[in-house]
């Protein structure tokens, strides 16, 4: 593979936008005295935001072993608010998944 120059370039950009944009919200927030309710209820939802990124893509892309596992995961996500019982359905879901030889 050699050398790309203009994907070298492109991607030191994304680092240095990426640095730019995260150390920039922090030195925001901290010298804030107070966080304005609207920013605060913004930055909750990040992590939801966040999370279904991730998650939506899996669920309408993958197959149904997918989506079991994604079901079993929200039910115990649901019923149980520590994150072990989350992991510990994971790891049942995906042994049982691979005993059946999926």
């Amino acid at each position: 593979m050699a050398f790309d120059l203009h994907m070298a370039l492109v991607i030191l950009a994304a680092a240095a936008a990426t640095y730019a944009t995260r150390i920039g919200g922090y030195i925001l927030i901290t010298t804030m005295k107070r966080i304005p309710p609207r920013m605060e209820a913004a930055l909750a939802a990040v992590p939801a935001a966040v999370l279904t990124t991730l998650v939506a893509p899996a669920f309408f892309t993958g197959g149904w072993e997918s989506k079991l596992a994604l079901l079993a995961a929200l039910v115990v996500g649901l019923r149980a608010s520590h994150t072990w019982m989350l992991i510990v359905a994971w790891l049942v879901v995906m042994a049982w998944r691979h005993t059946i030889g999926m």
